[in-house]
């Protein structure tokens, strides 16, 4: 769980509702980590998203008139 960015609290938790069998909490617990991990994602594919634009319109305005 740490490899997949989980904190030390959420795996606690996990951990404890395993023993007690809470199987459906158990999915919930790894489903709202899941969404979290790809809000980040979504975010920073943006910020590379405006990063490569930048660069294409840097480089645009470079080029010569054809």
């Amino acid at each position: 769980m740490r490899d997949a960015g989980c904190e030390p609290a959420l795996i606690r938790c996990f951990l404890q509702s395993r023993e007690r069998g809470e199987t459906e909490y158990l999915l919930q617990l790894l489903d709202r980590h899941r969404r979290e991990l790809l809000d980040v994602l979504h975010r920073e594919q943006h910020r590379i998203d405006c990063l490569d634009y930048l660069v294409y319109q840097i480089k645009k305005e470079g080029r010569p008139p054809r």
